[in-house]
């Protein structure tokens, strides 16, 4: 079942769709959009995910629909230039499935992935978190002892919006956190390699989708053995 909900942030009202699988819930997943907004790829990875006996919850982050682009290049920027801000949104979407008192655990794509790192960084009690394709840096890194997530992160090589360069501070910003992470660099592989169009890889999203697994593998076990 998928059902549109709403959560709160700060006062103010945000949307969000639900998918709840047939039995019961074994673990909550947090499912964070990219830049155009929670969208048909979202849902879709709910459903996907509810197909595993999960309870999925996609938020709208923004809360306002872009009038173009440069608006939502402006909202966009205005969050990742405030990671607080940022930060507050995502922790108040986890809470969706952290309130009900399941296991939880998020992934994000594009700026979703960003957003899923950030609630690693923030230190929210979430067992995992999986970046695909998403930005990398941060105005405020991990501190050390503060991450509880395990960390995955998921990466086109020739990704422009994650070079070496981003790829090497990020090792060395978890590691100096003594967070628990892993990397996953995917040879020809460029920005929004899991979604529909041009830069689609259909090896990298299934090796993605497959390093995902296995990490939910660790945190609920229970859920992805018992599951097709």
């Amino acid at each position: 079942m998928i059902e549109d909900i709403q959560y709160v942030v700060a006062g103010r009202a945000f949307a969000g769709v639900l998918a709840t699988p047939q039995a019961e819930p074994r673990g909550g997943i947090t499912v964070f959009h990219g830049g155009g907004g929670l969208g048909d790829h979202d849902r879709m990875q709910c459903r996907r995910l509810a197909e595993l006996g999960y309870a999925a919850f996609a938020p709208d982050l923004f809360g306002e629909p872009f009038r173009d682009r440069a608006h939502g290049m402006a909202v966009i920027g205005a969050l990742v230039a405030d990671p607080d801000r940022l930060r507050e949104r995502a922790i108040a979407a986890w809470r969706v499935v952290a309130d009900r008192g399941l296991v939880t655990a998020a992934v994000g794509h594009c700026f979703g992935g960003l957003v899923a790192l950030e609630l690693a960084r923030a230190g929210a009690d979430v067992s995992a978190v999986a970046s695909f394709h998403g930005g990398l840096a941060t105005r405020a890194p991990a501190q050390p002892g503060k991450v509880r997530a395990r960390i995955l992160i998921c990466t086109g090589a020739d990704d422009p919006h994650a070079p070496r360069d981003a790829r090497n501070a990020i090792e060395d910003e978890l590691t100096a956190a003594a967070a628990d992470w892993r990397m996953l660099v995917l040879g020809g592989a460029r920005h929004g390699f899991t979604l529909e169009g041009d830069a689609y890889h259909g090896a990298a999203d299934r090796r993605s989708w497959r390093a995902f697994r296995e990490l939910l593998d660790e945190v609920m076990p229970e859920v992805h053995q018992s599951a097709a």
